[in-house]
């Protein structure tokens, strides 16, 4: 009876491990932003605080404008500071737009001095 009560303790474990760890994916085209920011505006506080910036905006949903400086097949660069990668193609647009994007930071980039943000969507394009 023990070696049950053991097992089925086991089993509910690794139920739980797996559901923790394949969790459904975040649909950011959904969710509000939680922060909106100008390009320069979050590479400032990256330059000067970046591991407080990092607890404050690491994972979560912004919405971030600045103006086109490169454009590749599936990502852009915005104000040559704030990296975007988008699942569609984003070579349609024109350097030097204004625009509005919204996605998910996942990160800093030391070595570029890079704000780095996937899942993203173009909000406005001026």
């Amino acid at each position: 009876m023990k070696k049950w009560k053991i097992l089925i303790i086991l089993i509910g474990l690794c139920i739980a491990a797996y559901l923790y760890i394949y969790k459904d994916h975040r649909n950011i085209e959904t969710e509000a932003p939680v922060f909106t920011v100008t390009a320069s505006l979050i590479s400032s506080e990256f330059s000067k605080t970046p591991l407080e910036s990092e607890k404050k905006y690491l994972n979560k949903t912004i919405l971030v404008s600045g103006v086109i400086s490169e454009v590749n097949q599936n990502d852009l660069t915005l104000n040559d500071i704030v990296f975007c990668q988008f699942s569609n193609s984003v070579n349609s647009l024109k350097i030097e737009s204004k625009i509005k994007i919204k996605g998910r930071v996942i990160g800093y980039d030391d070595l570029l001095e890079q704000i780095k943000l996937d899942q993203c969507l173009i909000i406005i394009s001026k």
